[in-house]
């Protein structure tokens, strides 16, 4: 009956007390089946043999300072497809929903909605019976100010200290680096851009320091976000050393960049974890050039330089006259090379999988541009959003920790073999995978830090 329904607007005030939430601004969707609340750092757990899930809502838009922690029983867990189209497997808890006098319990999905403009979607099911929507209105129910909203939440909802934290890069009109900055000023974070050219150390025992241009000292952060550029690595590594020397926090510490970065030693460590790869031979101008190539089962194949960086110093050879050549040419500056089977099934395509303390957060395909290869995506090329296997999110994971690494991008191919690992970024960009995925990777490496400070304090 029409008469027994409340007419709401497409956008409305509501409380789920249960959460401890008193206010949440909510987009009234009858388009959508399911309701969504914004959640980050969701982990389950089991309690009297049920699996339950802790999380943190950051409810009020634009504002990194309100935070909520929750805990509630997970009743199901479903595979939800976006307004976007992309499939995301999400927690379904159950919670009371007040609004305007009338109260009832509907489900919830768990998710990141920091890109959205609402922090939670309501869905048809929770209408039912029960809503009529007035898609021309707002807050037909009433409208909170401010201030309403500031005095809903005294003393109901922690306010996460501002943090200080320094972003260690080389330029920061970046993509990367610009949106770093963005989510955790957003988050209510002091987050300050520093060169890494421009920082210099004082090494004593005592005292030790680090500053910035102008004499500007650098002791006082509480984190930071080492980013350095292949090129800069020994000097990036040197100064995040210094860092972590006087108990600042890393989010990637100097040790787990060096030994990423080193080709041969990062490809020795994966290997001893277990995790396949592709066969590789190694070698310092080799003699025996024919053996080295059957050695990894002939042409065709990929020669790297060990020294490359970022696809440089990558050749695809196709016949065995080729990859002589290569190798030849490579002989006369006395180069140490890499020498690796060329998966031809894998069509020129591979897999980044995104990893955040201990967890692959987002994943996308990489397909590299027309008449070349995997290696050379830095000349081009598409990326998409993919589904991995648990079998790719574990190898992603295992060498994430392989390497010490808390944010890597894994790079995985898929072969007849089933997936093999061809190399760990201890600095992977964000623009593709968080166009790809329509995710905030940005917020999540900051919420890395505030759950590393939360449970590990300086003082």
């Amino acid at each position: 009956m029409i008469e027994n329904k409340t007419i709401v607007g497409s956008e409305e005030w509501v409380s789920l007390p249960q959460l401890h939430i008193p206010a949440i601004k909510v987009r009234v969707d009858s388009g959508a089946k399911t309701s969504a609340l914004h959640a980050v750092n969701i982990n389950p757990f089991l309690r009297n043999n049920e699996t339950w899930v802790t999380f943190d809502v950051f409810p009020i838009q634009n504002n990194g300072k309100k935070l909520i922690h929750c805990e509630a029983l997970v009743i199901d867990k479903r595979v939800i497809k976006s307004s976007t189209g992309n499939r995301e497997n999400r927690y379904v808890i159950r919670t009371s929903l007040h609004i305007s006098g009338s109260a009832w319990d509907i489900e919830l999905t768990l998710t990141n909605r920091d890109t959205m403009g609402y922090r939670m979607l309501l869905g048809r099911e929770a209408m039912m019976g029960r809503m009529l929507v007035d898609p021309e209105s707002s807050f037909l129910l009433g409208a909170m100010s401010d201030d309403d909203v500031e005095s809903k939440y005294n003393l109901k909802v922690e306010s996460l200290n501002g943090l200080k934290i320094g972003l260690l890069a080389s330029n920061p009109d970046l993509y990367s680096n610009r949106r770093i900055i963005e989510a955790g000023e957003r988050r209510g974070h002091d987050v300050q851009f520093f060169n890494i050219r421009q920082c210099y150390m004082k090494l004593d025992a005592k005292t030790p320091e680090i500053h910035y241009r102008g004499g500007k000292m650098l002791n006082d952060l509480d984190a930071v976000i080492p980013r350095i550029r292949p090129s800069m690595t020994f000097y990036g590594c040197a100064l995040t050393r210094q860092f972590e020397s006087q108990k600042i926090f890393c989010l990637n510490s100097a040790a787990a960049i060096s030994q990423s970065r080193d080709k041969l030693f990062s490809l020795q460590l994966l290997l001893n974890n277990g995790i396949d790869i592709p066969t590789t031979g190694f070698a310092n101008s080799p003699l025996d050039t024919n053996d080295l190539i059957k050695m990894v089962g002939g042409s065709p194949l990929i020669i790297k330089l060990l020294e490359g960086t970022q696809g440089k110093g990558v050749v695809l050879a196709e016949t065995k006259k080729a990859a002589e050549s290569v190798i030849n040419a490579f002989k006369s500056l006395n180069a140490n090379i890499l020498v690796q089977e060329f998966i031809k099934e894998a069509n020129g395509k591979d897999i980044r999988c995104f990893v955040i303390d201990g967890k692959v957060v987002a994943a996308m395909q990489r397909e590299a541009p027309p008449g070349e290869f995997r290696a050379n995506m830095h000349l081009g090329g598409t990326a998409s959003l993919i589904k991995v296997t648990s079998e790719e999110k574990k190898i992603a994971v295992k060498a994430a920790k392989a390497m010490g690494l808390q944010v890597a991008g894994v790079d995985i191919i898929r072969s007849s073999k089933g997936p093999l690992l061809l190399e760990v970024n201890s600095s992977p960009g964000l623009e593709g995978i968080e166009t790809a995925t329509e995710k905030d990777i940005a917020s999540l490496m900051i919420g890395a830090i505030e759950k590393y400070l939360k449970y590990n304090p300086k003082h």
